[in-house]
C-alpha cells in the first residue's frame, strides 16, 4: 500500500511541475520576443552586425550579458536593456537561446576564400576553444553559421582591444596578430560552415 501511496505522490508532483514550467518557459519566450527585434526571431539574426544568438552555449551567452550590463562590453542599444535584468532572467535567457536551432551556414559562393579561411582557422588554432565543429562550449561561442560581417566586426573589435573575452585574452591576442585579409577569411569560412 505504500508503494503505491509513493508512486501516486511521486506522480502527482511530476505532473504538479510540468504547468509552473511550461509557465516558466513561456514567461522566459514571452521576454526574449523583446529580442527579436535585432536578434531575428528564433534568434536567428537577419540584420547586419546584430549576431544571432540560437544555439550559442547557455555560459557564454550569460557571460555576454554580465559584460554588458556592467559595462566593459559596450553597445548603445543593448546598455539601457541589461540595466534593466536580473540575474535569473541572464540565466533563463542563456537558457533559452541556447536551446535554440543554430543558424545553417549559408550557400558558399566563394570556396577558395573559405579554403583560405579554412587554413587561417587551423593556423590561428581556432578549434583549440571553439571545439572542431565550431559550436562552441561553455563560456566559448559558436562561431559556425554566424553573420559574416558580425565575425569580421567581432574580430576587428577584439583587434582593436575595444571588446574583451572570457577569463583570458585569447582573443584578443589572437586577434591583434591577424591582418585585415585572414579576418575576412576566417569569417567567411567560418560564416558558411553547416
Amino acid at each position: 500500500m505504500r508503494v503505491v501511496r509513493f508512486g501516486i505522490l511521486s506522480a502527482t508532483l511530476l505532473l504538479a511541475s510540468i504547468p509552473a514550467q511550461a509557465a516558466d518557459n513561456a514567461a522566459i519566450k514571452e521576454k526574449a520576443a523583446a529580442c527579436a527585434g535585432c536578434h531575428g526571431e528564433n534568434g536567428i539574426s537577419q540584420t547586419e552586425n546584430i549576431p544571432s544568438l540560437a544555439g550559442q552555449p547557455d555560459q557564454f551567452l550569460q557571460w555576454q550579458l554580465v559584460f554588458f550590463r556592467a559595462g566593459s562590453r559596450k553597445n548603445d542599444q543593448m546598455q539601457p536593456i541589461v540595466e534593466q535584468i536580473s540575474n535569473e532572467d541572464i540565466r533563463n535567457f542563456g537558457a533559452y537561446f541556447a536551446s535554440l536551432a543554430p543558424p545553417k551556414g549559408a550557400e558558399d559562393k566563394d570556396p577558395d576564400l573559405s579554403k583560405k579561411g579554412a587554413q587561417v582557422a587551423a593556423g590561428r588554432r581556432c578549434a583549440s576553444c571553439h571545439t572542431d565543429s565550431y559550436a562552441g562550449t561553455k563560456a566559448v561561442a559558436r562561431l559556425a553559421g554566424q553573420r559574416e560581417e558580425y565575425l569580421v566586426k567581432a574580430l576587428h573589435d577584439y583587434k582593436a582591444g575595444q571588446r574583451v573575452g572570457g577569463g583570458v585574452a585569447a582573443m584578443a591576442d589572437v586577434a591583434y596578430h591577424m591582418s585585415d585579409e585572414e579576418i575576412t577569411a576566417v569569417s567567411h569560412y567560418l560564416a558558411h560552415l553547416q
